[in-house]
C-alpha cells in the first residue's frame, strides 16, 4: 500500500485548527492519497522544519521527517519569520499560474507567508490570506472596494494580508486607514510598508483621535485584530461610530463578535472571517495540486466543525 503524502499546518499552538477538516474532506472527495496533519513547531525549531532538517511529531504522535511534509500552511506565530527564513535561504520560484505578479505582491507587501510548497523546483511560498480575504469580501459581503475607503484595525499578520489585498493594483481601492493600539506593531508595519513605494499614497496610519473621522470617511471597516475571539471581549469599535454607509468584515471566524452584532442591529451588512478561512485554504490547495479546489466540499466540512463551537 502506498503511504499517503503528508500536508499540514505548522504553528504554536495549532490543536484547535479547523484546517484538517477542510483539506481532508477535499482529499477524500477527489480520492487523493494524502493526509493533512497538525504540527506544533516551536519558534526555535522553525528554521530546521522549513529547511527539512528535523524529525517532527504531529499532534497525534506520529513522527515524520519535516522534508516529507510536501505542502503546509503557516500560522501564528510563524508567518513573518517563516518568510524571512525562506527569503534568505531560497529563491521563490515562479508560481505556476498567470497570477504570479499578484502572488508576489501579497508576499512582498504583507512581509508574511501562510502557504509553502515543496517540489522539484525547490521551495515556493505564498500568502493566500490576502487572496482569501478579497475573495470572501466579494462572495460573502458582496462588497466591491473599487474607489472605496477602508479602515483596517490591527496590523499583525491578518491586518497586513488585508492591506496587501486591498493595495493590489487591479482591486483599485482608494484609501486604506490603518489603526492598532499596539505601538510597536504599528512601527514594525510602517517599516515593512515603507519598502513598498507604490502603495505609499494608498495607506495612512491613524491614531485613536483620528479613528472616528476615518470611519466616517470610509465605506468598509475591517477588524483584523484578535478582539472578539473571547466571550468577554467587547467591540473593537464603539457602536456610535458605525454609520449607514458602512459595511463590516471581522476576520474572527469562530463566533459572532460584538462588532458583528452591533452592525447587524443597525441594519448594516456584516460578516465574520469564516469565508476568508475557507478561501485561503482553497487557494492553498490549488497551489499545491495545480487543480481547482472542491470549495463546496471544503465549505461543508468547515461549517460542520464551526457548528460544534456554537
Amino acid at each position: 500500500m502506498i503511504p499517503p503524502k503528508i500536508y499540514g499546518l505548522i504553528g504554536y499552538p495549532v490543536k484547535h485548527s479547523l484546517s484538517p477538516a477542510m483539506h481532508n474532506a477535499a482529499f477524500r472527495h477527489l480520492k487523493i492519497n494524502a493526509e493533512y496533519r497538525l504540527f506544533e513547531v516551536r519558534p526555535e525549531e522553525l528554521n530546521d522544519f522549513l529547511l527539512g532538517n528535523m524529525a517532527v511529531k504531529d499532534t497525534q504522535g506520529n513522527e515524520v521527517h519535516s522534508g516529507d511534509v510536501i505542502g503546509f500552511n503557516v500560522t501564528i506565530p510563524h508567518k513573518i519569520r517563516a518568510k524571512e527564513i525562506l527569503e534568505s535561504k531560497v529563491r521563490n520560484k515562479d508560481v505556476p499560474s498567470p497570477l504570479v505578479l499578484e502572488e508576489e505582491h501579497y508576499v512582498k507587501v504583507s512581509g508574511a507567508i501562510n502557504t509553502v510548497k515543496r517540489n522539484v523546483l525547490g521551495i515556493q511560498y505564498f500568502n493566500t490570506d490576502a487572496s482569501g480575504f478579497i475573495e470572501s469580501l466579494r462572495d460573502d459581503l458582496e462588497f466591491d472596494v473599487k474607489d472605496k475607503n477602508t479602515v483596517v484595525i490591527g496590523c499583525g499578520g491578518a491586518g497586513r494580508a488585508v492591506v496587501a489585498s486591498l493595495s493590489w493594483k487591479n482591486i483599485n481601492a482608494n484609501k486604506i486607514y490603518i489603526y492598532d493600539i499596539n505601538s510597536s506593531a504599528v512601527e514594525e508595519t510602517k517599516i515593512q510598508f515603507s519598502k513598498i513605494e507604490y502603495i505609499g499614497d494608498k495607506i495612512e496610519f491613524i491614531d485613536k483621535k483620528s479613528l472616528m473621522g476615518a470611519i466616517k470617511n470610509s465605506q468598509l471597516l475591517v477588524n483584523a485584530s484578535s478582539c472578539g475571539m473571547k466571550d468577554e471581549d467587547g467591540s473593537i469599535v464603539e457602536r456610535g461610530l458605525l454609520h449607514n454607509n458602512l459595511s463590516v468584515y471581522d476576520v474572527v471566524y469562530n463566533r459572532e463578535t460584538q462588532l458583528i452584532k452591533d452592525a447587524h442591529a443597525l441594519g448594516l451588512k456584516a460578516v465574520n472571517g469564516a469565508g476568508m478561512l475557507l478561501c485561503q485554504g482553497a487557494r492553498a490547495f490549488e497551489l499545491w495540486f495545480n487543480r481547482r479546489a472542491p470549495k463546496d466540499v471544503m465549505k461543508q466540512a468547515l461549517e460542520k466543525e464551526l457548528a460544534k463551537w456554537k
